[in-house]
Order: C-alpha cells, then sequence, then structure tokens
C-alpha cells in the first residue's frame, strides 16, 4: 500500500483534498529562489481544521515531511524546502481555511484563520463597516495575514509591527501525545465564561509566554490568530521629502529620526529610497528585462530626470484629526526646507494635480511620467491607509524575460518565474552607519550584476529595516548563480559591520551558526515538540556549526 493509499484511507476524504506528486509540484514547486521545480510527493489542501490533528498523528505513524503553508507567496524568502530526501515531502496547505470571526468590532479585534488575505481581511472590514485598517505589506493583496505575522513581518500602517499585534494564537503541536488537541494559552484553559475575550486582549497570557515560539520556526502549525487593529484615522496626510543634494543624507536621516521620536503614534513608518529604486519602480529596465547588467549611471540620470526623480525620497504618512496633522506638518515642513523640496498630499496643489490629470490631456511623454507618478503616490496612499494593492510587486520582474508586470491581473512572481531573493538586515539610526550600509551595497552588488537598489524601511527612531531586492533572471544559470553569491556576501560583509538580518532565506537559514547557543536551545525545543521532525525539518535549523 503507498503513502498515498494510507492518506486516502486514514484520512476524512471530506475534510481534505488530496493531490499527487505531480500535480502537487506543478501547483507549490515554483519558488523565486532558483529554477526549475521542486518535487514533492504529495499535497493535503486542508478544508476543515480539525483535521490537522489527524494529519499529525498519521506524520508521526508513517514518518513523512509536513510543509504548511498558507497562501504559499513567501516571494523572495521561499515557502518549502525539500531538500531531505530521506523520506517523502507532503504540504500541508491552509489556505483554504478562511474563517474570520469578529471579536470586537467596536474595539478593532478580529480572529483570522491562516488562509484569509490581506484582500479578503479589507473586503471584509469594507462590507461590514467596521472603522479599523487591514496591516498591509508590499507583498499585495494575495498574501496571508497570518503568515505575515508569524514571520514577524511589518507594514506602513500605524501599527507597523504585526506581531505585536497579536494578542492570541491558537495551534496544534506535532508531539504525538500533544497533537491531539489544540495549543491555548493558559488564560484561555482558565476562562469559563465561554468567550475566549480575556485571552484576545490581553496578549502576554500566564506563566511562559510560549506564542513566540510559533514566529519564524517550525514548532507547530497555527490555526487561528487573533490581532488588534489600527483604527482609520480621522484624517490622514502623506509626505515626500525630495532630496537633490547627496551632501544632505545625513539631515535627511536627521530629520527621520526625530520625526519618528517625536511623534510617534502620530506619524507611521517613514520610507527613504534611493534613486535607483525609485527609477525601478518608475521605468521599464533599459536594458531589456533579459539581460545580466545594471544601468549605467547616465541611464539612471537620463529615466530620473524625466520623472523629475532626486537623489534620495522620504516618504511618511501623518494619522489623526486635522490639528494633530497641521501641528506635524508644521514642524516637517520647517525642518524640510533647508534640505530638499517637500510636499503633502492633501495640499491644494497636489489636490489641482490629481484633478488635472484626470483631464483627457495630449498624450505627450511629459505629461504621461507625470501621469504615473500621480498615480504611483495614489498607491503608496491606498497602502497608508490599509487599502492592499501591488504597488511593490512589479519590482519582482525587472529582470524577467518572459513576463511583464500587469497591475491589471493578480501578480504571482513565482508562477510567473521571476528571479528575486531579500536582503533585509536591521541597522542603528545613525547616519554614519546608514552611510557605510549604502557604500557597502553599492560596492557588492555591481559585482555580481545586481542593480543596487536601497530602500530603509524607518520602524522607529533608533533601528532601521533594509529591503535590498536581489532580482535576476531565472533562466540564466550564471545570473542565478551570481544572485545566490551576491545575496551570501552581502550577509558576510554586513553581519561585520553589524547589519543583521531580521528574516533569511530558506537557503540561507542553514547557514546559521548551529554551534551558537540560541540555536542548540532551539534545536532542543525542536527535539522536545517535534521528536520525530516532521514539520519543516529545515526551517530555521542550521545543520553546521562554524
Amino acid at each position: 500500500m503507498t503513502l498515498i493509499d494510507v492518506l486516502n484511507k486514514s484520512l476524512d476524504c471530506s475534510k481534505i483534498d488530496i493531490l499527487p506528486a505531480s500535480e502537487a509540484s506543478k501547483k507549490y514547486g515554483q519558488t523565486t529562489l532558483k529554477p526549475g521545480t521542486l518535487e514533492l510527493y504529495a499535497a493535503i489542501i486542508v478544508k476543515d481544521v480539525s483535521i490537522i490533528s489527524d494529519v499529525l498523528q498519521l506524520a508521526n505513524t508513517e514518518l513523512f515531511y509536513l510543509h504548511p503553508i498558507s497562501s504559499g507567496n513567501n516571494w523572495g524568502y521561499g515557502s518549502i524546502n525539500s531538500q531531505l530526501q530521506d523520506r517523502k515531502n507532503i504540504v500541508l496547505d491552509l489556505g483554504q481555511l478562511k474563517k474570520i470571526t469578529p471579536t470586537d468590532k467596536e474595539l478593532g479585534l478580529i480572529t483570522l484563520q491562516p488562509g484569509v488575505s490581506q484582500q479578503e481581511l479589507y473586503n471584509y472590514l469594507t462590507l461590514h463597516n467596521w472603522p479599523f485598517m487591514t496591516p498591509v505589506t508590499g507583498a499585495g493583496p494575495s498574501c496571508s495575514i497570518v503568515s505575515n505575522a508569524l514571520e514577524r513581518g511589518y507594514g506602513i500602517t500605524p501599527r507597523t509591527d504585526h506581531f505585536a499585534a497579536v494578542n492570541a494564537i491558537k495551534a496544534y503541536l506535532p508531539h504525538p501525545d500533544l497533537c491531539k488537541e489544540l495549543f491555548e494559552s493558559s488564560i484561555s484553559a482558565m476562562d469559563k465564561s465561554g468567550d475566549d475575550f480575556i485571552d484576545k486582549t490581553f496578549k502576554w497570557g500566564l506563566g511562559p509566554y510560549l506564542d513566540g515560539l510559533f514566529t519564524q520556526s517550525n514548532l507547530g502549525i497555527v490555526t487561528e490568530m487573533t490581532i488588534r487593529l489600527a483604527p482609520t484615522p480621522t484624517d490622514f496626510c502623506s509626505f515626500y521629502l525630495k532630496v537633490a543634494d547627496p551632501s544632505k543624507f545625513s539631515a535627511a536621516v536627521s530629520i527621520i529620526k526625530g520625526t519618528l521620536l517625536n511623534f510617534e503614534g502620530a506619524v507611521g513608518s517613514i520610507n527613504l529610497m534611493d534613486r535607483r529604486r525609485l527609477v525601478s519602480m518608475t521605468s521599464e529596465n533599459p536594458n531589456g528585462r533579459e539581460t545580466h547588467k545594471n544601468m549605467s549611471n547616465e541611464q539612471v540620470l537620463n529615466l530620473a530626470n524625466k520623472s523629475q526623480l532626486p537623489e534620495w525620497m522620504v516618504v511618511g504618512s501623518i494619522y489623526g484629526n486635522q490639528d494633530i496633522i497641521n501641528a506635524v506638518k508644521k514642524q516637517i515642513r520647517k525642518k524640510a526646507k533647508h534640505i530638499g523640496s517637500i510636499f503633502f498630499s492633501n495640499s491644494l496643489l497636489m489636490k489641482f494635480a490629481y484633478f488635472f490629470f484626470a483631464l483627457p490631456l495630449p498624450k505627450t511623454r511629459l505629461i504621461e511620467n507625470l501621469r504615473l507618478q500621480l498615480h504611483s503616490m495614489k498607491e503608496g496612499t491606498d497602502i497608508m491607509l490599509g487599502k492592499p494593492n501591488q504597488v511593490a510587486l512589479p519590482l519582482a520582474y525587472w529582470r524577467n524575460p518572459a513576463k511583464s508586470a500587469d497591475k491589471r491581473q493578480a501578480l504571482n512572481p513565482a508562477k510567473d518565474q521571476c528571479g528575486l531573493l531579500w536582503y533585509a538586515p536591521l541597522l542603528p539610526m545613525k547616519a554614519e552607519k546608514l552611510t557605510a550600509f549604502v557604500n557597502l551595497i553599492r560596492s557588492v552588488t555591481p559585482k555580481y550584476g545586481i542593480e543596487p537598489l536601497i530602500t530603509f524601511t524607518n520602524l522607529r527612531h533608533d533601528c532601521i529595516d533594509s529591503t535590498v531586492p536581489i532580482v535576476f533572471n531565472l533562466e540564466d544559470e550564471e545570473a542565478v548563480k551570481a544572485a545566490h553569491l551576491c545575496l551570501e556576501e552581502l550577509i558576510l560583509s554586513g553581519n561585520q559591520l553589524g547589519f543583521t538580518p531580521y528574516r533569511l532565506s530558506i537557503g540561507q537559514q542553514q547557514a546559521l551558526d548551529a554551534s551558537h547557543i540560541f540555536w542548540k536551545t532551539n534545536k532542543l525545543i525542536k527535539a522536545s515538540l517535534d521528536p520525530n521532525n516532521i514539520i519543516s525539518p529545515l526551517r530555521y535549523a542550521p545543520q553546521t556549526a562554524t
């Protein structure tokens, strides 16, 4: 009897769909990390959460690997790793678990299953008139809310740290003696009222805090998450500071740091993007999408001049009533006047621009470029207000020779065979450190034919994340090799300078130092909770000592 036969015989087929190897590999086996298709034995599509306990029991008995996913859209980091071939690899697809439970509409508490996407939550909040925002990310409308929080992701709306907004988690543990019942907090177990409300409002529970074990790990399967949403602001304004003079970079960093420190709560995260990153957002690749060649400085300057793009652009958002917004605008404008030109989305000039370019104007290059910029700004504003869109996804198609990004359709970089990796280090909010980081990126990436595109996402006044996309032609064997070598050098060189990643791709996770006490501790926890090593065995599980 084959394992497929065992699955069909042992599991309630009204609660699952089972895909054989060919269908499973075709559906789940493509990533943006490398060409080809991962070979999977099967996939189990969960339609009822109660079946997960039975699947875990069977995996412990039959000893196969389970790879849980929700949307599976972990582009640039990788969702599945099937390098271990000593057992059969089976995807556990939770994407059909889409239940949304309105825990408390007045307080903005909502409970989600793993399959709920950004767009689906947005639609629900809109339909039921919730005055709260969806915690969106640049990954786009089709991506899972729960998975992003479990990866400790962040966004640009006021509650930037998405796991910080998670109050309660329910999950199944892989241990053969524990997988028969749903894991919940001690407060949930003690509450006999029936509504589980306190557990869903108080993040820390009672006793050791265990919910964090389910983030960036392979220690369990989360089936439910309660999150605290940010309220829709009474008023809103985005701001754009164009810094044309590169010598003003340190001053721009100082403004960002001061704004986040002095107006915490009123200001969301602030992005700082360099000229090449801005060009990649507004222009087609001038060298063609199939080439492994960077833009020359002259090409960048020409494209930037056509779209009036500065050396650096600061983009941020202000939330609150009009008095708060006016006060924050006044302070930002005062500090920005010696650095560059600043404009606000609620200014009369911007309102006139939106009105003017909506008219049937002649289709000159200048008008079309300005209209494109306004459209991009509108999409950026929508993201800041919690409305998901695909504004950031075309970047993944920068070197895709087979397909361009058409945002009128749902984009899927993995299915469309885009090459994408991410270098996502954390840095101290100090101008000299950021300058050193810029120099690192601009010296390392060109050696591998990778475009040095830099974005700083400023979450707090003291810590910055930079997301550097490594975009390459997935059909070019040398380009694929160069991209992975580039990421490896960036991580190694960055670590020496104190720039340490907050997320890693599947491959880089195994390159961590297994001899360090943190990973030795993690290994002991894994052995205790998953003695048969059935869940995603290589996920955040370094294999070698350094």
